[in-house]
């Protein structure tokens, strides 16, 4: 581009009326023409300083000032930082708001020049706890993400009031974990107060502990940290720990822990696990693997209630069978097939329906098998399905049922699946009669 055109332009910068827009306009230009290696850039900014020395409004004359530094950072940093301390100087006089709104608008120009040092050094100037944290959480991530782990040290020990400090202490642990920096990790995780935060910080742990070449005593470290803490906090910290390990298939390690608990301690960290992954069969097939007993048919039960609770996909249908064949309770069965129904596998349906006993839940069984054959527009087969209840009460009920769903479905074109519900209020009705 031809010279006299930045000349032009500067020229028609001088008819702006607004002194901060006119100043503002001459850095930019300037900004531009040292680009192009234009020798009158220098000219530029100093009719900028000039327009920005006449701004009669001292808080629209420092705004200038920052618009001014933030382009002569390219040009001159150094004189671009005495331009920035003159703003500084200027603001801290201000009376709040307006002198906090001032600096954080400094301290955002100075980031955005990935001037982080000096950016982290104005900030510390903000007198409001909420703007300040604020400004020093994005220090923060710059740091982090430059890797300058001591400097990061530094703005996490800076910060004050929660929950602000316990969101940079994660992510300052993080990082750490990231660079496999397992000490630094355990010792910024040691200083966390808050149990929210503590548990977040676990659960990071123990996604890049699985992805990380790591001797199981360093596990054990963490498992440490969160035994040595005082009563409750103590185990929602463990137990965030060991469902973020079992989560991540470290079943061996957990149980290995979990036995130790007492049960009611040891049903919460297996519940969490089934919670957290029951997108993974992988998972939930190997916490069956290794318990037993009650405690085997309480998890059935778990992971079939958010099985059927979510969406019912094909991939479940080994599982969901493996659980048919070894639960020894009803009302697990009840669920197996009921899911086995809503999958349109009416023969695994009703072969674990026609295990369950008690005239209540065979009724519910089979009435979910029936509900299913009616949602395909299989009339005479959800019938057959109410007769396989052969308790006169519960059959007959059944049977009652299943007619008025024909024609609901007849009327409405759909049925509705709320026969588990139906079956208890009529459970109730016979009780109290």
């Amino acid at each position: 581009m031809a010279a006299d055109v930045y000349r032009e332009a500067l020229r028609l910068a001088s008819d702006i009326r607004d002194k901060y827009l006119r100043a503002v306009t001459y850095a930019k230009i300037g900004y531009y023409m040292y680009r192009v290696k234009d020798p009158e850039y220098k000219s530029a900014f100093k009719y900028a300083v000039n327009a920005a020395s006449i701004i009669e409004n001292p808080v629209v004359m420092a705004k200038a000032l920052i618009e001014i530094a933030f382009y002569l950072n390219s040009v001159n940093p150094k004189t671009a930082m005495k331009v920035f301390q003159q703003a500084h100087d200027a603001i801290v006089g201000f009376p709040q708001p307006v002198r906090d709104d001032l600096l954080l608008e400094l301290v955002s120009k100075l980031l955005n020049l990935e001037r982080i040092d000096d950016a982290f050094f104005y900030a510390g100037d903000i007198k409001d706890q909420v703007k300040r944290n604020d400004s020093l959480l994005k220090i923060l991530g710059a740091y982090l993400q430059r890797g300058n782990m001591r400097r990061a040290r530094l703005v996490v020990e800076g910060i004050e009031g929660e929950p602000w400090h316990s969101i940079a202490a994660v992510e300052t642990i993080k990082t750490h974990l990231k660079r496999e920096e397992f000490g630094s990790a355990i010792r910024v995780l040691s200083e966390l107060k808050s149990e929210y935060w503590l548990g977040e910080a676990m659960r990071e742990v123990a996604v890049h502990l699985k992805h990380s070449d790591v001797p199981k005593a360093t596990y054990e470290k963490f498992v440490d940290i969160a035994l040595s803490l005082s009563g409750e906090t103590g185990f929602d910290v463990l137990k965030s720990l060991l469902v973020g390990l079992g989560n991540q298939g470290e079943l061996d390690f957990v149980m290995n822990i979990v036995e130790k608990l007492p049960p009611e301690q040891r049903w919460a960290v297996l519940e969490g696990i089934v919670e957290t992954s029951l997108d993974k069969t992988d998972v939930l097939s190997g916490l069956l693997d290794r318990v037993e007993g009650e405690e085997f048919e309480q998890l059935a039960g778990r992971i079939m209630v958010g099985l059927l609770s979510g969406n019912i996909d094909r991939r479940y249908v080994d599982l969901v069978r493996r659980i048919g064949d070894a639960t020894k309770d009803d009302a697990v069965r009840v669920k197996v097939a009921t899911y086995l129904s809503k999958l349109g596998d009416f023969d695994g349906a009703w072969e674990f329906a026609s295990r369950v006993r008690g005239h209540y839940l065979r009724s519910l069984a089979f009435g979910s098998i029936a509900v299913a054959k009616l949602n395909a527009g299989d009339i005479d087969g959800a019938i057959d399905a109410a007769l396989e209840v052969k308790d006169a009460k519960w059959g007959s009920w059944l049977l009652s049922e299943i007619l008025t769903k024909i024609l609901e479905l007849q009327t409405d074109g759909e049925v509705r699946e709320d026969i588990e519900e139906r079956a208890e209020y009529q459970r109730g009705l016979w009780e109290k009669g």
